[in-house]
């Protein structure tokens, strides 16, 4: 089964992020809750967690790259 990891909701005036960097490459195994990259919005910065336990199959975001809330930033097969 796939699991999209999107950019979160970081609150109510928030209508994008970028993404900083990615702790996490294609391939590589993770488990739910683990920090698998950065984002930042508004000058804040979140640790991106996986949302389940899995392997890293896709990074869709790009390090630099801005995102919209909700947008998907990678794949996982779990």
């Amino acid at each position: 089964m796939k699991v999209t990891v999107k950019v979160p909701r970081l609150g109510l005036t928030v209508e994008d992020a970028m993404v900083m960097e990615w702790h996490k490459q294609v391939g590589d195994a993770v488990e739910a809750g683990e920090v698998i990259g950065v984002i930042e919005a508004d000058k804040t910065t979140v640790e991106l967690e996986s949302p389940a336990t899995g392997t890293l199959t896709e990074i869709i975001g790009q390090v630099g790259e801005t995102y919209e809330i909700g947008a998907p930033l990678a794949v996982l097969d779990v």
